[in-house]
């Protein structure tokens, strides 16, 4: 018990349990965390305008042809008014996780 107590505590203090950072942008120049509910350090990533689609029914990812409601949870503000797509391994044919996106007819 004590031992997995000191690997927790030894993980927290090494940066285990932070999710990593989108770049900085003009709109956020010391750039901004990505939720850990939403990145495992590696999940996240800023994507092209084109990869995203919006349109009554929600938000399109492109690539995987999802098709993510506007009422959705995994839809965030996107800090910088940017697209960040986090999928699953942060793969490009990964099952979407969060959506951070601008605010909606940018």
């Amino acid at each position: 018990m004590l031992i997995a107590a000191v690997a927790f505590i030894i993980f927290v203090m090494c940066g285990g349990a932070r999710a990593h950072d989108a770049t900085p942008t003009a709109a956020k120049p010391q750039g901004w965390s990505y939720p850990f509910s939403c990145c495992s350090g590696y999940d996240c990533r800023e994507v092209p305008h084109d990869w995203i689609t919006e349109s009554p029914d929600g938000y399109h990812i492109v690539i995987t042809g999802e098709v993510i409601p506007m009422s959705d949870t995994k839809i965030k503000r996107s800090p910088d008014g940017r697209f960040h797509w986090c999928s699953v391994a942060g793969a490009n044919d990964g099952k979407t996780i969060c959506l951070f996106a601008p605010p909606r007819g940018m």
